[in-house]
């Protein structure tokens, strides 16, 4: 199994800031007009929710592997709920590569594998340097175009 690039981290911590600094100055908004408690508990909802996001980030890495297969795509992920997905050669449409304003600014990329299926079937594999997420992306493209000669319709 393989694991993401470190500054995926960089990533989801920038994530986490953006939604602490929003809900917590809606908190300060509505504490301070609406309830007149002042901007402490905006300021408390703000440095909860970023601890939270510092963890999160910490341990979503240390839990986030996938692995090409010579049938599969092959991804374990979670905090709390542990995920495993199994996305067979014989389902993907196509394979993507995308970076974000975000992952340009830390040198990343994402791959996002689209598969036949019901909604929301696609996965992404994130936090790869954009490099190894054009050479995956090719990888996956060969190896689907490949599975099409297994498939039994």
């Amino acid at each position: 199994m393989e694991s993401l690039d470190s500054r995926v981290q960089v990533v989801w911590l920038v994530g986490s800031l953006v939604t602490a600094s929003v809900l917590g100055g809606g908190v300060v908004i509505v504490g301070t007009f609406l309830f007149d408690v002042g901007f402490w508990p905006g300021i408390g909802v703000f440095v909860a929710l970023l601890v939270i996001g510092v963890i999160g980030a910490v341990l979503r890495y240390r839990r986030w592997r996938y692995e090409i297969a010579d049938d599969a795509v092959y991804l374990e992920r979670g905090v709390l709920t542990e995920v495993t997905s199994v996305v067979p050669f014989v389902r993907v449409q196509h394979v993507d590569s995308q970076r974000g304003p975000l992952e340009r600014t830390v040198g990343l990329a994402s791959v996002v594998v689209y598969t036949a299926g019901s909604r929301g079937a696609d996965v992404t594999i994130p936090g790869l340097s954009p490099e190894r997420a054009d050479a995956l992306r090719e990888r996956l493209r060969r190896l689907a175009i490949e599975s099409e000669t297994d498939d039994a319709v």
